[in-house]
């Protein structure tokens, strides 16, 4: 089966939801997919204890009023299958899209950086704790540290404790004098300015990063560096988020190119293959208002109203800023790759120790010795890692990009 589409987009969080919407207006046949069960991507992420805002609420009542648009969740992009063509699946099929235009809104990933006892039982990114708490995991009564560097550490603790955990430490890496001056610029952004005094949590420290997760058969405890002393706290969880990082992969499989570590793109949110269009996290970390903005750019471009795009122009340049400040506040500290010792996996699907991949000289060297990122997650986690740590390129995407039936690749032999 073979699926037709004016405009195509990949990833329903709120830069895909904005980006259809925007392009719903000029009757074109929009196709939005995600691998999430609704929309709103991780930011919005729904589920049995999750509490989504009323614009994530607004904007679904509206794509479903959208008789142009067709959304498919559960849905995942197997492989490039020919020109503007990709092979897609969910619980039930495979089948092949073939578009005119395409916008990847393919959002962004958790920065996971390995530390001593960071494969125990207990231990999660912090993005990854209050996604499973939104999921239905209980963590009341639970003592939860949550370290790591960004806003999301601040988001996560807030979830948690709203779920009736103890929160006891939130660690983040950056300086006082670097959060600080993000601070200060916060009246800028009036909306943001609110959200970090509802977010704020007498337990969050400033100049503190994780040293070791404490245990032996499950978490017992940590070990923290705050302000040059060692701190070890007692607890049942520890989230660890290093920050976001796009996640280009599809993009980079279908010959966009990359501005470091994000697909680029230019004033409409073009990237650098004609008809392909990008916005959000997989173009750089900026929030869910950058994000926003963004797609709709993207949208109206893809819909050929340049004038309505141009319109957002502004508004883009204002949460730009935010994201600039943002991220030069808790740009990642030159310590943090020295918390591996020679015995901490690195690889956790192939069991791949740090002290097997410091002496190889890039990713294919050390794939080809230790077959590292050959397991599970195909390198999304310890090829991140690996790229901060050694400055390593990470390796070119492959298909299949996600499991698949042999069903829905012999889809493939028909194209």
């Amino acid at each position: 089966m073979t699926e037709l589409a004016d405009i195509l987009i990949i990833g329903a969080g709120p830069a895909g939801m904005a980006a259809a919407l925007a392009a719903a207006r000029s009757g074109a046949r929009i196709v939005l997919l995600d691998d999430n069960p609704s929309p709103g991507g991780q930011i919005w992420r729904d589920g049995p204890q999750a509490s989504l805002p009323a614009q994530a609420g607004r904007m679904r009542d509206r794509l479903n009023a959208c008789t142009n648009v067709y959304c498919h969740a559960g849905t995942r992009v197997i492989a490039c299958a020919g020109e503007k063509t990709l092979l897609v699946e969910n619980a039930e099929q495979g089948w092949l899209i073939r578009y005119e235009r395409l916008i990847l809104c393919t959002g962004a990933r958790e920065l996971l950086l390995p530390f001593p006892g960071w494969t125990l039982p207990g231990v999660t990114g912090a993005g990854g704790l209050q996604a499973l708490i939104k999921g239905g995991l209980p963590v009341r009564g639970e003592r939860l540290v949550i370290a790591g560097s960004g806003p999301l550490l601040l988001a996560s603790a807030a979830t948690a404790r709203h779920h009736g955990a103890q929160i006891l430490r939130i660690a983040e890496q950056a300086s006082g004098a670097a959060v600080t001056g993000f601070a200060m610029q916060l009246p800028r952004w009036p909306g943001k300015l609110t959200q970090a005094f509802s977010l704020f949590d007498s337990h969050y420290r400033v100049g503190t990063h994780v040293l070791e997760a404490l245990g032996r058969d499950k978490l017992e405890g940590v070990r923290l560096q705050q302000r040059g002393k060692t701190v070890e706290l007692t607890c049942d969880r520890l989230a660890c988020g290093f920050g976001l990082i796009p996640n280009t992969q599809l993009g980079q499989a279908l010959g966009c190119e990359l501005a470091g570590q994000a697909l680029a793109v230019d004033a409409w949110q073009a990237t650098t293959r004609r008809d392909h269009y990008a916005a959000g996290e997989c173009t750089g970390f900026g929030g869910s208002e950058l994000a926003l903005v963004e797609g709709a750019i993207a949208g109206h471009v893809a819909a050929d109203d340049t004038s309505a795009a141009e319109r957002l122009w502004p508004r883009r340049a204002r949460w730009q800023g935010f994201a600039l400040a943002l991220n030069k506040a808790f740009a990642l500290d030159a310590r943090l790759k020295g918390l591996a010792r020679g015995d901490t996996l690195v690889c956790r699907c192939e069991d791949v120790a740090y002290a097997e991949l410091s002496s190889h000289a890039d990713w294919r060297e050390a794939k080809l010795a230790s077959r590292c990122g050959m397991g599970a997650c195909q390198g999304r986690v310890c090829g991140a890692a690996l790229e901060h740590l050694f400055g390593w390129a990470p390796p070119a995407p492959r298909p299949p990009f996600s499991p698949a039936r042999v069903e829905t690749l012999l889809n493939l032999a028909d194209e």
